[in-house]
């Protein structure tokens, strides 16, 4: 999996929840929210639509992009024993600059803590963040929005599943897509 990938899976998923969120959005706001150019944003629309994502565009001065109605955001989840463990811990992880940005835009994870080292030769802009896990899952999604810009710590089983679900994303964005 390389470097490019996870961070545009992580974009991905952070365009999805910023859709779902506001309804209708520009792609200049989008650029802006998620520090990249019009262009990116116009391809990852394009990537999200290939996947079965019903995203509307309205063109105009007031157009956007926007989620038909009703869409629910799902990705695949590791399911069974490791699902539960987790659920009401806390997750502790590393996140950058550009990570905490992502968390304070987003609003995921919700609850996060943020701690600055107070020595620690290397640490660079990196800091240590916790928040609480209700589930798996939403853990796992909370992670995954902020792309190659978090580090997982603890717990195992939340590292694992998310390396997991990025495996597939980067693996299902590493070809042509498949025409219809």
């Amino acid at each position: 999996m390389t470097y490019g990938a996870v961070v545009r899976a992580g974009r991905l998923v952070a365009l999805l929840m910023l859709l779902q969120d506001r309804g209708q959005v520009t792609a200049a706001e989008l650029a802006r929210q998620l520090e990249v150019s019009p262009r990116t944003i116009l391809r990852d629309i394009e990537a999200l639509s290939g996947a079965g994502v019903p995203v509307f565009a309205t063109r105009g001065a007031r157009g956007g992009f926007q989620l038909l109605g009703g869409y629910e955001r799902s990705l695949p989840m590791p399911s069974g024993p490791s699902a539960r463990r987790a659920a009401g811990g806390r997750a502790r992880a590393r996140l950058s600059l550009a990570g905490r940005r992502l968390a304070a835009l987003t609003g995921r994870p919700a609850g996060v803590q943020l701690r600055t080292r107070s020595s620690g030769a290397g640490t660079g802009s990196w800091v240590d963040a916790t928040w609480p896990i209700d589930t798996l899952d939403a853990a796992v999604l909370d992670v995954l929005s902020l792309g190659a810009e978090v580090e997982v710590v603890a717990p195992v089983d939340l590292r694992v599943a998310v390396a997991e679900v990025a495996r597939g994303v980067a693996e299902r964005h590493a070809t042509e897509p498949v025409s219809r």
